[in-house]
């Protein structure tokens, strides 16, 4: 590890290139060419993206800085403490920009007849029926606090809305009050309103018009809107935990301790009075630097619950068109897919494909009285994940089930732990994988006995199973029966069923074992081609410092590179002597994008992966991650298509320039969008 490696020249701060990939979610917010109310959708898109950097990196570089030790960054060589000046102005010059788009697509969104109505300015007849919703579907629900002497200072959760005062009642002095906004209602509430109109007031302002009323007999002096975010940045690991044997408690022992973390972040709707300002700074412990105020709802997610109220004209004219994923062609529905896959390696594509082959192996593999065990690995499900159901049930059918779930996944931890649960309860055998380790990997294994012959039937994706998002990122998931994947498959699982993380493997390459020595023995191959090596990798993020050196190695030998990486990428290309046969595109766009493709080399030489892992030191050093390679002729000659496909995109992709800025690829061809195309080829 090169801790001077920011003195050559070439690579830049992750936080930094964080914010900027943050910038280019809000950009789509601005594109004349994306739908209005989808453009609505990235600036919600882009709020959340926000909050979890204060909680994720803002809350890691706070500890950093707090530390006794000096930590300094080895791609831009600046402190913990120089970072966290340099980002908070970064972040608030996003957010007013962030303000601005919203307030312009506002406008808009109302000569479409999606009209956000002013609370003060609604009529008589509207007026009353809000006040009596209050009365009737909110009040019930809302639990006001005053803070003095008998009443402490709440603990405000990360993400939630609050309505701070102050307030004084008769003969007393002035005391502070604070109204959650119950996180079970509606962002919205709409309005009676004409056939081609859709008329809404948010929730949030009208539990702030009336939040009089729940202090009655009380003047209040001075109100606003608030949220915030805290630090996440709390591991099972940590010495508070020891003290607990049940991993499971541990985790849920974390998740009660991250609601009191420290505050990155407090956002409010506007600028309060001196008083309750210097009282939410000094309570919350915070300074003006962590303090934001903005124009925008605290509840972006509104923009989503708007697309469901549209009639079939509105939905036609301001969102996408309607996208179903397709059953992949290669596949017979009326067939058992353990038998077809037994024949063929089948490459799925989502969204742009369904999810469902591999849901229907699963339900046939609970029921298949030939089929003996599944074994598989979780990291994220959807909130009413069918696929538990079918592990459950192949349990229940007294198949062997071992489920290693990933209890560590960042803000997924509580479905997790539920999961974990419900799958123990049915018979499944649980294990929670390793201390300083997250399994991220996405495996799954099907075995069959049929006369005494043993059988077995691999998936093995870039992304993970969960139903909800495989419509929404793009992800590739290789089906296969091959004898040299399936037989590491076998001991990959009972590497992981007795805690060794240090298994041999003939064709698989797994974190943290052999997948970072073998991507850096894979370039090693390709610079000693010089000007005929050729890498391309597709990857969501890049900071592991020696893939990072090594890539400008091959650079320099004269190998010719490609990256396109999402979103953070802490290598500049274009850097002379340095970086300069590195190209680097990213692609913001309808989807996702989450697959993680690597190519080495071209012809007959060519070695092709698809992976879970991104070149990120946390995926090579600290976490179990799997990257299969592609075999079959017909699944590698459909991701080179699909490669092409991206790098002809011209409407949706960026190149990152060398002074670490994204910008548009200008050429004289007809606009093309890759996610587009890949949808219409499925279509055709």
């Amino acid at each position: 590890m090169n801790k001077e490696l920011f003195k050559e020249g070439y690579t830049q701060n992750r936080e930094i290139s964080w914010l900027h990939f943050d910038d280019r979610c809000l950009n789509e917010a601005k594109d004349k060419t994306v739908p209005l109310l989808e453009r609505l959708k990235f600036v919600s898109i882009f709020t959340s993206n926000l909050a979890e950097f204060f909680m994720v990196r803002i809350g890691a570089l706070y500890d950093m800085a707090n530390a006794k030790y000096t930590h300094v960054d080895h791609k831009n060589g600046m402190t913990s403490a120089a970072l966290l000046q340099v980002l908070y102005p970064m972040a608030k010059r996003k957010l007013k920009k962030r303000d601005e788009i919203l307030a312009d697509l506002t406008k808009k969104l109302a000569k479409e007849g999606i009209i956000a109505e002013n609370l003060e300015t609604l009529s008589k007849e509207d007026q009353k029926y809000i006040k009596k919703h209050f009365k009737n579907e909110i009040a019930p629900l809302l639990s006001p606090q005053i803070v003095d002497i008998h009443h402490p200072f709440p603990n405000l959760l990360s993400g939630s809305i609050y309505i701070a005062a102050t307030v004084r009642f008769k003969k007393k002095d002035e005391v502070f009050a604070f109204l959650p906004v119950p996180e079970s209602l509606d962002p919205l509430i709409t309005l009676p309103a004409k056939e081609d109109e859709l008329r809404f007031v948010h929730t949030e302002d009208v539990v702030l018009k009336y939040f009089p009323d729940m202090f009655p007999g009380a003047r209040i002096l001075d109100v606003c809107k608030l949220t915030l975010a805290r630090s996440a940045y709390l591991e099972v690991e940590d010495e508070a935990f020891d003290d607990i044997p049940d991993y499971r408690r541990k985790m849920m022992k974390v998740l009660k301790e991250r609601k009191k973390m420290n505050v990155t972040m407090l956002v409010l709707s506007g600028k309060p009075q001196q008083r309750l300002e210097k009282y939410l700074l000094t309570h919350l412990k915070i300074t003006r630097r962590e303090f934001f105020v903005c124009s925008a709802p605290m509840n972006m997610k509104y923009a989503f619950a708007l697309a469901g109220l549209l009639s079939e004209a509105q939905k036609e004219k301001l969102l996408y068109p309607p996208y179903e994923p397709k059953w992949n062609p290669a596949l017979e529905k009326d067939k058992k897919i353990f038998a077809q896959v037994q024949k063929k390696d089948i490459l799925l594509s989502y969204p742009y494909e369904s999810m469902e082959p591999f849901l229907q192996l699963l339900k046939e593999a609970a029921n298949d009285p030939k089929v003996v065990s599944i074994k598989i690995t979780i990291y994220r499900l959807a909130r009413q994940a069918r696929l538990v159901s079918y592990l459950c049930q192949a349990a229940e059918n007294g198949k062997e089930v071992d489920v290693l779930i990933e209890l560590k996944a960042r803000f997924d931890e509580q479905n997790n732990i539920d999961y974990s649960q419900q799958l123990e309860d049915a018979g499944c055998n649980v294990i929670y994988g390793f201390d300083h380790y997250k399994v991220h990997s996405k495996i799954c294994l099907v075995t069959a006995v049929d006369r005494k012959h043993v059988s077995h039937v691999a998936l093995i994706a870039t992304g993970n199973f969960n139903e909800n998002t495989a419509r929404q990122y793009t992800d590739l998931a290789l089906l296969t029966a091959r004898p040299e994947i399936v037989s590491d498959a076998v001991v990959f699982f009972q590497n992981m069923a007795i805690g060794n993380l240090e298994g041999h493997y003939g064709s698989l390459l797994v974190a943290p074992v052999s997948l970072k020595p073998g991507i850096l023995d894979l370039i090693n191959q390709e610079i000693a081609k010089k000007e005929k090596g050729r890498i391309f990798a597709k990857i969501n993020a890049i900071t592991d410092e020696e893939i990072i050196a090594r890539l400008k190695e091959a650079s320099c030998a004269g190998v010719k590179i490609t990256l396109f990486v999402r979103g953070i990428s802490c290598i500049l290309p274009g850097i002379a002597g340095k970086t300069d046969n590195i190209e680097i595109r990213a692609l913001v766009g309808r989807y996702l994008e989450h697959s993680r493709i690597y190519v080495f080399s071209e012809g007959e030489d060519e070695k092709m992966f698809i992976s879970s892992a991104d070149f990120m030191t946390r995926n090579t050093e600290r976490r179990v991650e799997v990257a299969v390679p592609i075999y079959d002729p017909d699944c590698r000659d459909r991701i080179h298509h699909m490669i092409d496909i991206y790098m002809a995109d011209n409407t949706k992709a960026r190149l990152l320039a060398s002074n670490g800025r994204y910008h548009k690829i200008h050429d004289s061809e007809d606009p093309f969008s890759a996610q587009d195309a890949l949808m219409k080829e499925e279509e055709a």
